[in-house]
């Protein structure tokens, strides 16, 4: 199997399937709050689900695989927008300018993406613990096809960093240097153009 030449697997990513508070407009990304069962999938998010499920299993490079190994890796989880922000509604505004919580947090994410939100984290922050995920996922598999579950902004934010570190032109070097190598304003702040819809799947690298 061809994988890139930092990495040993293949990847693909999937946001997860409308959940309760996406249909609420509720901000919900604590790990306390997230694994409660009224902030579980909707309806609709379980049948996007299953049909991406569906859909990853006929991708023509995957046939003939198993797909028994599951794993459950924690520093993958929602990013923590901050206690102010969590169970309000994502489209209250938040200034006197009007705006709306999320776009004021990915505004701030593009202007300086090493600045938390009140409490939260950072895309920076993500961008740490990401790195940890996919050291843990590499050191477990190897030539395999990883599909990795999660929410929508560590998702983009891993899409990033993937991308700018398989275009990485310096020495050759472990993985986790070459994504320190990429975590720079420039590169982080433009996570949102990674952005995925409920249930969508993608390949990244």
């Amino acid at each position: 199997m061809a994988t890139s030449s930092f990495l040993g697997n293949k990847y693909w990513v999937l946001r997860h399937g409308k959940s309760i508070p996406n249909e609420m407009g509720l901000i919900v990304s604590s790990m306390e709050n997230g694994t409660l069962e009224e902030y579980s999938l909707a309806p609709e998010g379980v049948n996007q689900a299953q049909l991406a499920g569906e859909l990853f299993q006929k991708v023509d490079s995957n046939k003939g695989m198993s797909y028994g190994n599951k794993e459950v890796v924690e520093d993958l989880h929602e990013r923590f927008f901050g206690p102010s922000l969590e169970l309000s509604s994502h489209d209250m505004v938040c200034n006197a300018f009007k705006e709306l919580k999320y776009s004021v947090i990915w505004a701030l994410d593009e202007k300086n993406p090493f600045v938390k939100p009140e409490g939260g984290e950072s895309v920076s922050d993500v961008v740490s613990r990401l790195t940890k995920a996919l050291i843990t996922i590499e050191s477990a598999f190897q030539g395999c096809t990883i599909l990795v579950v999660s929410h929508g902004d560590p998702l983009q934010i891993l899409q990033t960093i993937l991308h700018a570190a398989k275009e990485h032109d310096g020495p050759s070097c472990d993985l986790a240097s070459r994504i320190e190598a990429v975590k720079v304003p420039s590169v982080l702040s433009q996570h949102r153009k990674y952005a995925l819809l409920t249930g969508e799947l993608r390949a990244v690298i």
